[in-house]
């Protein structure tokens, strides 16, 4: 009886996992570089052609406080693979510092349990050869900052160190020295790089989404588009009819259009009601020649704490758990990607700090304030070379409604109503003094809570 009894137990409860892995959400998180929250049309940019960010902004969740980590990208970036404030991990400022073996990322996380993992586009979370020069920080036998994500819990890369041309001409995939790779010692060949850079990138991805959708498998891809970040380079048909700023704008376009690519693959495979795509920015626009990025009247820009630095575009497109769409004022982060993707696996997350929250409350309508701060910190002297108008150590406390914010060296410390005043024109510091030493109390606990991390406090034994 039991021989009989025991195949079949079985037999369901292999089908019971299969289905049960089956309904595990695949997750994509995708993101530009140097975006200003006012450059896209559904915030208003009179001119800037958007139609598929604005197809998402009325389709699923559209957030209003949506921040990234840091002022700079590759803070940022490690911020969304790990959940936690860069300071924690030895990646504080844009080209220094590397991804830790020690860090439990993402990609590691789904990878245990069976996704299949890509990352497409921009890295910038270390160098990704020790036998060439190559980007900003590979070199022969330099191996202090490799850091590859192959070695990080990918299984297919397409992967550029630094910044490239948004725009391939012939000779511009070798003018800067940045190169895409696949993985150990794969170089991509020039001959296979040319045209508007974010199809490149999306043609990879596509790829890899037709193959993990084809044996039924959950995936996670990370799509980490170049664009707008400098060399701003674009061409016909997506700088037609913009009359000024025809490359900046038209390699937005460009991206753009590939986010509506994205999404028509994504319902082609049968795939889209269960898939989170997630989009924002990494930090907010630059200040350099052929940019001309918009925060939209916030105040600051890329490098600066102020909320044109962080405060970027926001997007979620999750069919199965929003049905309505819906704007969502409350702050939310780059930092919330880990803990809301595990919650949303019914994981556990490991045991050490994290900064991020999970949003799977907010997504479900459970949840309509931060239940705690997200926290700042920017030493832009060592971020690099060039100073771009913006002070050099910038810290900042967002609650729900307000913001401490000091942009001097601790010297100072100003307070803002973001609800009542967004573009930061009025400080309240002086009216509020109980409010300020709540939050630099708070503040303080914090910053021991990242020193003991960056001492290695958190890392014992990987799970």
């Amino acid at each position: 009886m039991i021989s009989r009894i025991l195949p079949l137990f079985l037999a369901l409860l292999c089908a019971a996992t299969q289905h049960a892995i089956a309904e595990r959400p695949n997750v994509i998180l995708c993101m530009s570089d140097d975006q200003g929250w006012g450059d896209v049309g559904y915030n208003g940019h009179p001119v800037l052609r958007t139609p598929h960010l604005n197809q998402m902004a009325r389709e699923g969740i559209r957030f209003d406080r949506f921040y990234a980590t840091s002022p700079v990208c590759s803070p940022t970036r490690a911020a969304c693979l790990t959940g936690r404030h860069p300071y924690r991990h030895g990646i504080p400022f844009a080209n220094i510092g590397k991804l830790m073996k020690e860090e439990i990322t993402l990609p590691e996380a789904l990878q245990d349990q069976g996704y299949a993992t890509g990352h497409f586009g921009k890295w910038h979370l270390g160098s990704l050869t020790t036998k060439i020069k190559d980007g900003h920080r590979g070199r022969p036998g330099s191996t202090a900052v490799y850091s590859p994500p192959w070695e990080n819990g990918y299984d297919e890369c397409f992967v550029a160190e630094s910044g490239v041309h948004t725009y391939h001409h012939e000779g511009s995939y070798e003018a800067l020295g940045t190169h895409y790779w696949t993985g150990l010692d794969q170089m991509v060949p020039a001959a296979e790089i040319s045209g508007d850079d974010s199809k490149l990138i999306m043609d990879r991805a596509l790829s890899f989404l037709e193959k993990a959708a084809g044996t039924e498998t959950p995936f996670l891809a990370v799509i980490w588009f170049h664009t707008p970040h400098q060399p701003v380079v674009s061409a016909p048909p997506y700088t037609d009819g913009y009359e000024e700023h025809k490359d900046y704008y038209g390699c937005l376009t460009a991206m753009d259009e590939q986010m509506g690519r994205l999404r028509a693959k994504l319902k082609g495979l049968g795939v889209e009601d269960n898939t989170m795509l997630w989009f924002c920015s990494d930090n907010g626009p630059t200040k350099v020649k052929n940019s001309w990025g918009s925060t939209g009247g916030l105040k600051g820009g890329k490098r600066s704490l102020y909320e044109g630095g962080v405060r970027v575009p926001g997007l979620l497109i999750w069919p199965r758990l929003i049905e309505q769409p819906r704007v969502v004022s409350m702050s939310c982060s780059t930092s919330d990607y880990f803990p809301t993707v595990l919650d949303a696996l019914g994981l556990q997350l490991p045991d050490r700090p994290y900064d991020g929250i999970s949003l799977l409350p907010l997504i479900k309508g459970e949840m309509s304030e931060r239940p705690k701060p997200l926290y700042f910190e920017h030493c832009f002297r060592q971020s690099l070379a060039f100073v771009d108008d913006n002070p050099e150590n910038q810290t900042a406390v967002i609650e729900n409604r307000y913001k401490l914010l000091s942009i001097d060296g601790e010297k100072t410390y100003q307070l803002f109503d973001l609800l009542e005043d967004r573009e930061e024109r009025k400080n309240i510091a002086a009216q509020h003094p109980e409010m300020v030493q709540r939050m630099l109390r708070e503040l303080e606990v914090w910053r021991e809570s990242w020193r003991e991390s960056a001492a290695g406090k958190d890392y014992g034994s990987r799970p």
